[in-house]
């Protein structure tokens, strides 16, 4: 299969990450991420979580600084939406999308998926898209008790060395987390191994996205 790549060559890239919650972009694209990083000259990242307080907050802010490291610039904003709330608090979401936009003209928008479950990872998809018009989206997946991930249409290959990477963040970064049954190794380990079958990859595994426009 012919890869594809973002822009004419690798030297600068400018993303922006939209999560609801403190580690649903690292569950989503962190492998991405880390494989962008490692790949491009110069890479600006500003990541966006739209409810992130107290210690939910300080874990999004530290996963985010160890994640990005060595990002050329790297902007941090933590929005204080209630979790599980989103709906019902539309006008502060949406305004938060509005600050983030202000603040950067980015090149790829990494977001969560339009069909998710959940209704706070909906309503950020949503936001996205009356957001960034004129954008190439890529919507990450989540997975979660509902049973609901689809099928994607891209995918990133990612070496066994880049998978384990992110693994090792997820369960260092969220201490919070590790109580619950689905944030495990074996979870996030299963689902880039699907997907790298999916896509063939090289090293057997990859993160699948959603894209729903995009210009050749």
């Amino acid at each position: 299969m012919l890869p594809l790549q973002l822009g004419p060559n690798r030297e600068r890239l400018r993303v922006l990450c939209l999560g609801a919650h403190s580690d649903d972009i690292e569950i989503g694209c962190a492998g991405t991420l880390l494989r962008w990083l490692s790949e491009y000259r110069s890479i600006d990242i500003t990541w966006a979580v739209f409810s992130a307080v107290g210690e939910r907050g300080d874990e999004a802010r530290a996963s985010a600084e160890a994640l990005l490291a060595a990002a050329s610039t790297r902007r941090i904003l933590l929005g204080d939406l209630p979790d599980a709330h989103f709906p019902a608090d539309f006008s502060r979401a949406k305004a938060f999308a509005r600050s983030v936009a202000q603040q950067i003209e980015p090149d790829v928008v990494l977001t969560h998926r339009r069909e998710d479950a959940h209704q706070d990872h909906r309503l950020v998809a949503e936001l996205t898209w009356q957001t960034w018009r004129d954008h190439l989206i890529l919507e990450y997946e989540i997975p979660k008790y509902d049973g609901d991930l689809g099928r994607p249409n891209l995918y990133v290959p990612l070496t066994v060395t880049l998978a384990q990477r992110k693994i090792d963040h997820l369960l260092k970064q969220f201490g919070s987390q590790r109580p619950k049954d689905w944030f495990c190794a074996e979870t996030f380990s299963s689902l880039m191994r699907l997907r790298g079958v999916e896509c063939r990859a090289e090293n057997g595994f990859a993160e699948g996205f959603h894209i729903r426009k995009a210009k050749l």
